[in-house]
C-alpha cells in the first residue's frame, strides 16, 4: 500500500504535533515495513530531529518542484502530486486536508486533535480562530474517516462539526519509543514538574496558588518545562509579589533523554490543564514512573486513568490536596509508580496503536 502522509508538522515542529507526526510514522513503519510511506512537506527545517527520516527505510520524502511553493503547494497542489505517485490513502495528521481530494480517487483520513480555538476562543485571535474552523469543518466534511486523540476530541468534533458518528473513530496519540524503556532513578533532591505549553489554559498560575497553600514542609520546588509569552510573564509577577521565587526553576526546553529523566526522577508531574486533547505529558510521566496530579475534565481523565489523582482545575485548595496525597500516602504512590506505569504501557501501546490505525486504512480501501 502507497501511503502519504500531510508531513509538514513532523519536519517543522518540534512540540505536539510535530512529536506526533513523527511518533505515528514511528510506529506505522515498525509494524508495518510492507508499506511505502510518502511524506509530503513544503519545507524542511533539518536537524537532529528530522534527519532520519530523510532517508528512514519505506519513506519518500517529497518537497514542491514546480511553481506553487509553500502552503499554496500543501493545500492545492498536493492531490495532483499524490495522484502521479499512486497514493491508495492519504492521511492529514494535523487537522487539515489538501483541496481537492475528495474527488481525486485516493481514500481519505485525517486526524482532529482538539478544538481549542472553540473551548478556549479567548486564546486565539479572531481572524485566526475563523480560518482554523474552516479547515476543520472542510477536513471533517471531506474526509473518508476521521480520527480522534481521545474520546473527549471525539465528543467535541461531533458537538461542532455535525459528523456521523460511525466517522469517527479513536485512535490515542502515540508517545515517544523512548519512555517505554525504563530509566534508573538518581538520588537528587526533591522536586515536582510542570511540562507543557504556559498559557491560560494549561493552568501554571492555579499550580503556583495551590503551592502556596501547601505545608511549609511540602513546599518543594516546581521545575517548569515549556515556553511561553504575556501568561508565563504574568505567573512569574504573581510569583515574585508572593515572594515564591525559590520554589521555581525554569530550565530551558528540554528533550529526549534530558525530559525522560526530569520525569523519572521528579517526585510528582502536576497538570491540572482546563482542556487537552489528549494530554501528552501525563502519559509520558506514567510511562517514566512518576506519580501524576491532574484534571478531572476533558480528556485528562483517559490520560491519566485509574492510578492518577484528579482535582477540579478551578479549585487551587483542591489542587493542593492531591498534591499532599501524592507526596505523602506512600501506599498510594508505590501504586501510582508500578501500576500506573503497566495500565499506561497497555493502553498505550504503540503496536495497538499502529494496528488501529492500520485497520482504518484498510478498511477505507476495500
Amino acid at each position: 500500500m502507497k501511503i502519504g502522509f500531510d508531513a509538514k508538522r513532523l519536519f517543522n515542529n518540534f512540540t505536539g504535533l510535530g512529536n506526533h507526526s513523527r511518533t505515528t510514522i514511528d510506529i506505522l513503519t515498525a509494524e508495518f515495513p510492507e508499506h511505502d510511506y510518502w511524506l509530503y512537506t513544503p519545507k524542511i527545517r533539518l536537524n537532529g530531529v528530522t534527519l532520519p527520516y530523510m532517508g528512514k527505510k519505506n519513506c519518500h520524502v517529497v518537497q514542491p518542484k514546480g511553481m506553487i511553493r509553500g502552503g499554496a503547494w500543501r493545500t492545492y497542489g498536493l492531490v495532483n502530486e499524490m495522484k502521479k505517485d499512486g497514493i491508495e490513502v492519504f492521511h492529514g495528521l494535523s487537522n487539515e486536508m489538501p483541496v481537492g481530494l475528495f474527488h481525486s480517487g485516493i481514500a481519505s483520513v485525517v486526524t482532529i486533535h482538539d478544538v481549542a480555538f472553540r473551548t478556549f476562543p479567548d486564546m486565539y485571535h479572531w481572524h485566526d480562530r475563523k480560518i482554523y474552523d474552516m479547515k476543520w469543518q472542510y477536513a471533517c466534511n471531506h474526509a473518508d474517516r476521521i480520527i480522534c486523540i481521545s474520546e473527549c476530541t471525539k465528543k467535541d468534533v461531533l458537538e461542532f462539526y455535525n459528523v456521523p458518528e460511525h466517522k469517527v473513530d479513536v485512535v490515542y496519540q502515540p508517545v515517544s519509543p523512548i519512555y517505554y524503556q525504563p530509566m534508573q532513578r538518581q538520588d537528587v533532591p526533591p522536586y515536582m514538574l510542570y511540562v507543557g505549553s504556559i498559557n491560560s489554559r494549561k493552568n501554571l498560575l492555579g499550580i503556583v496558588k495551590a503551592m502556596e497553600l501547601l505545608p511549609k514542609d511540602l513546599q518543594i520546588p516546581l521545575v517548569v518545562v515549556g515556553g511561553g509569552g504575556s501568561y508565563k510573564q504574568q505567573v512569574k509577577q504573581y510569583i515574585s509579589e508572593h515572594k515564591m521565587e525559590k520554589l521555581f526553576m525554569w530550565p530551558e526546553m528540554v528533550m529526549g533523554e534530558e525530559l525522560k529523566r526530569l520525569y523519572t526522577n521528579a517526585q510528582l508531574m502536576i497538570y491540572p490543564s482546563f482542556y487537552e486533547g489528549f494530554g501528552l505529558p501525563v502519559v509520558e510521566a506514567l510511562l517514566s514512573g512518576c506519580p501524576v496530579v491532574t484534571s478531572n475534565v476533558s480528556s485528562l481523565p483517559e490520560a491519566g486513568g485509574p492510578f492518577s489523582l484528579k482535582a477540579d482545575p478551578s479549585n487551587a485548595e483542591d489542587i493542593k490536596e492531591q498534591i499532599v496525597k501524592a507526596l505523602t500516602d506512600e501506599t498510594w504512590r508505590q501504586e501510582a509508580i508500578s501500576s500506573g506505569r503497566e495500565w499506561a504501557m497497555k493502553t498505550f501501546d504503540p503496536r495497538t496503536l499502529a494496528r488501529q490505525v492500520m485497520g482504518i486504512y484498510e478498511k477505507i480501501i476495500l
